[in-house]
């Protein structure tokens, strides 16, 4: 018997929580039925795993996060149903090897998140191009976990409502100043200075999204009003705001730049000032996936929530609100997978299929980890000094 074929029938003995076929290169088919299941021997098959060629044993046995994408990414595997399916069916199995190595895992001797490296990192993934996400993304180009104050709700008015959830719990006022750290294509800045009349700025590292920015500020007439960067925040010095807000750009910092964001925000903050950060965060010990790491955000780093209340308390913030949106990630990201699937046309005018193959991977695999609780995602709410003036329940945030 081909000895990769044993290699493989055992691996994937105890792997999914669903029973599932297996088709090998030779065109031999194997049926797997988990324990639990294996009473209702009419079950169908939930999904249909197809190796067009072996992988090689070790480099699975060594990463096999990255073997199995790659092997995906270049059509060594196939897959017949859904993707999202497979992949919680692994993470549903606690038993199962596979389950714990593809969970965000720590990445060590990573080149440091300096200044340099974290405009590279950023380049490699946001300056796909505008064409590009305008696609799958809603028409604000949002590019962050919408709130869905329905489930119903379609992704353009859940993305405006995460856009005034936040800037409610920032207590906005007129004539006061905010930052908005990683300000993608800047639907953010340009709502709080249309509704709430502050001086907003927005900083990022991407070419794309400034270009994007600075034509919308012009279109909208909102120069004076509302600024945009490209800078990196640790290049702001001696400049104040009354409030700061970060979404899903902490990611990106690197687990050994974290003390040095919280600082920067300390220095950037005026006194009873409130910042708002917006992250992704992992349940216990901090990290990433490797193939992600590869592939889609080189340099990211999605900390523990422990560890971000633990940095916001050691530059003596004060932490006033801390909410979990999980689930609104994943109904983002199911809304985001199935614009991108019906964009594919237009995509491949200018994408090849390995590049699609790894984004529908991307894309469906974040949608599986939040929805199998494997990362969440928090919005922190914290002040420099106690701020007696902020309202003392959460109702307006709601209304």
């Amino acid at each position: 018997m081909d000895i990769d074929k044993i290699f493989y029938k055992t691996l994937f003995k105890n792997l999914f929580t669903d029973p599932f076929e297996i088709k090998f290169w030779d065109g031999s088919l194997e049926k797997y039925t988990p324990l639990e299941t294996k009473r209702d021997s009419q079950e169908e098959t939930a999904f249909k795993i197809i190796f067009n060629e072996p992988i090689s044993k070790s480099d699975i046995i060594k990463n096999p996060s990255l073997a199995f994408g790659e092997g995906y990414m270049t059509k060594k595997i196939d897959i017949e149903g859904s993707i999202r399916k497979v992949i919680e069916s692994i993470y549903n199995n606690k038993e199962s090897f596979l389950s714990n190595s593809n969970k965000y895992v720590k990445l060590l001797g990573k080149a440091s998140n300096n200044i340099k490296h974290s405009k590279e990192n950023i380049e490699f993934h946001y300056d796909i191009g505008n064409d590009f996400y305008k696609l799958w993304l809603d028409d604000s180009m949002t590019y962050s976990c919408a709130y869905f104050k329905e489930q119903t709700d379609s992704l353009a008015l859940a993305q405006r409502n995460k856009v005034g959830h936040i800037l409610k719990k920032l207590d906005l006022k007129e004539g006061e100043t905010l930052l908005d750290i990683g300000c993608g294509w800047g639907e953010l800045i340009i709502s709080a200075a249309k509704e709430y009349k502050v001086k907003s700025t927005g900083i990022t590292l991407s070419t794309e999204q400034f270009a994007k920015i600075k034509e919308r500020i012009e279109n909208e007439k909102l120069n004076g009003l509302v600024d945009v960067e490209l800078s990196d925040y640790r290049h702001l010095k001696n400049r104040r705001f009354d409030k700061i807000v970060s979404v899903g750009m902490l990611e990106h910092v690197g687990k050994s730049h974290i003390a040095e964001y919280f600082a920067a925000i300390n220095n950037l903050l005026n006194d009873n000032g409130l910042s708002l950060l917006h992250s992704i965060t992992s349940v216990d010990e901090g990290g990433n996936n490797t193939w992600i790491d590869k592939y889609i955000f080189p340099g990211g780093y999605i900390p523990s929530i422990s560890e971000l209340i633990s940095s916001i308390s050691d530059k003596d913030f004060s932490v006033i609100d801390v909410e979990n949106l999980r689930l609104h990630y994943r109904r983002t990201l199911e809304y985001w997978a199935s614009n991108f699937e019906n964009a594919l046309p237009e995509i491949r005018k200018t994408k090849d299929e390995t590049f699609i193959r790894m984004w529908r991977l991307y894309l469906n695999a974040c949608a599986a980890s939040f929805n199998c609780g494997n990362v969440h995602i928090h919005q922190i709410l914290f002040s420099k000094n106690p701020n007696n003036k902020l309202r003392w329940t959460r109702d307006y945030m709601y209304k």
